[in-house]
């Protein structure tokens, strides 16, 4: 489902002191941009923003920055965000092939897929978030004990996932078919999607994905 256009998001996103506008000069300096210490979450497509301004709600001592490539979805986040000003979340406008100009190496500490684009046309496998080429630029900014959790209810993607991720060099940890009916379903924060989807009775997938060097 895609979320109409909405023609005022850009102009407010660029006036929004809760985005940061030149993320690339923050590369290896964005604990100086919160002003601590604390580990830092990013979430690689965070849609309307529910799940990452729960995450920071929960976890006052964790850093998360929410990105997203459409405005008029990053403006949906912005909104939350703009109600609940909370101090340990950024927002930015980004494509993820951009990530590692942001980044710097083993500057993230956590990396968050949920309900990405299956992209399910062969030709279109490149554009998966879970792809080699994704999973390699993640690999340049995780840290050493970093990790990748992955959600869906696309069991085609995430067949695909954790196929590819072992062949590339990465460890498959916590695989379940069925989230909310798993050993894995104490803390689930949920989105938006995946509250829809699991009121349809439709099973949700998750995975996480270490480095192996």
């Amino acid at each position: 489902m895609r979320l109409r256009h909405i023609a005022k998001a850009l102009p407010i996103i660029e006036e929004s002191p809760f985005v940061e506008h030149d993320p690339k000069s923050l590369k290896g300096k964005w604990k100086e941009r919160f002003g601590n210490d604390h580990p830092i979450h990013i979430e690689v497509g965070m849609g309307k923003g529910k799940f990452i301004t729960s995450l920071a709600m929960l976890n006052p001592d964790i850093n998360y920055i929410g990105i997203e490539r459409a405005d008029s979805v990053l403006f949906r986040a912005l909104q939350k965000q703009q109600e609940l000003q909370l101090p340990n979340l950024v927002l930015i406008l980004l494509n993820a092939d951009e990530l590692a100009l942001v980044f710097g190496r083993e500057e993230v500490d956590r990396i968050y897929l949920n309900f990405s684009d299956p992209w399910p046309k062969d030709r279109h496998a490149l554009r998966r978030l879970t792809s080699e080429r994704y999973l390699n630029i993640y690999r340049q900014i995780l840290s050493t004990a970093g990790r990748v959790e992955f959600k869906t209810d696309n069991k085609g993607l995430f067949d695909y996932s954790i196929t590819t991720a072992p062949s590339s060099g990465w460890n498959v940890l916590d695989v379940t078919y069925d989230l909310h009916h798993s050993i894995y379903s104490e803390g689930n924060v949920m989105t938006e999607y995946e509250e829809r989807f699991s009121s349809e009775g439709n099973p949700i997938c998750r995975a996480v994905f270490t480095c192996n060097s």
